[in-house]
């Protein structure tokens, strides 16, 4: 497979895989997978149902451990730290399966994600910096279309509310780096390119990478994409040439598995 030179070969990586892997059982859900992303990029990660995208995203975060290989964020080998210490480093991500608290506010959720990664754990009294992070998380929710809800319990809110409320909390730990999960999966088309428009609009500053089935959304944000299949990675390059890439058509609409 020949991989077209990536646009933004200059800078130093941010995110560096060599030869990750993870097995469940008899299972190589990723395989052997080299992956760098550098600063200010934005990245779609594609690929069939079983293709291994979330796995790989659970690796990257520190959810799972890899079964082999190495994982460098920021220039730091991390493929043995734990999660809370990545996030503490600058990275952040959503998760296919919402993890909001319903009974709480929009402006509550995105304390909570800020709270979360100055302090990695709740605490029963109130410090000097709670104003500030409160205003922090309104600024953030508003910045994602959420200024009308900030006091709405997050079981009223729409289904692509809850999505740009995910992405908000995200993006309110002030991350180098996130990772977004499917933020398209279940919206309307009008919902679909509403987010779109929101993710475009994210501070360039701020690299980012999602997995997405929506094609027209993955394909729009991002200036560089990586076609997976059964666990490793099997073609890259930008938008316009995955589009035409006979492979990723193959792949893409002919596969009917789970993803993992």
């Amino acid at each position: 497979m020949a991989v077209t030179a990536h646009a933004n070969e200059v800078a130093e990586p941010i995110l560096r895989l060599r030869g990750v892997g993870r097995r469940f059982g008899g299972l190589d859900a990723v395989r052997d997978v080299d992956l760098e992303i550098r600063p200010r990029e934005r990245r779609a990660i594609l690929g069939p149902n079983g293709a291994g995208k979330t796995t790989l995203f659970n690796l990257i975060s520190g959810e799972f451990p890899a079964t082999s290989g190495a994982i460098e964020l920021f220039g730091r080998d991390v493929t043995a730290e734990p999660a809370r210490n990545r996030a503490k480093q600058g990275l952040s991500r959503t998760f296919q399966t919402s993890r909001l608290f319903h009974g709480l506010t929009v402006e509550e959720n995105a304390y909570l994600a800020v709270l979360g990664v100055h302090e990695g754990h709740m605490r029963p009294l109130l410090s000097g910096r709670d104003g500030e992070m409160r205003r922090h998380a309104r600024e953030v929710a508003t910045g994602m279309g959420l200024g009308d809800v900030l006091d709405r319990e997050v079981a009223e809110l729409s289904h692509g509310e809850q999505r740009q409320l995910e992405v908000a909390m995200a993006r309110a730990a002030n991350p180098k780096l996130m990772l977004l999960d499917e933020p398209a999966a279940g919206l309307s088309r009008p919902e679909r390119l509403r987010l779109t428009e929101l993710l475009l609009s994210l501070d360039p500053d701020i690299t980012l990478v999602l997995i997405e089935h929506d094609m027209d959304v993955a394909l729009r944000v991002a200036d560089w994409v990586t076609m997976m299949h059964d666990g490793h990675v099997v073609v890259e390059g930008t938008p316009a040439e995955i589009r035409a890439n006979e492979t990723v058509h193959k792949l893409y609409l002919g596969s009917h598995h789970t993803d993992v």
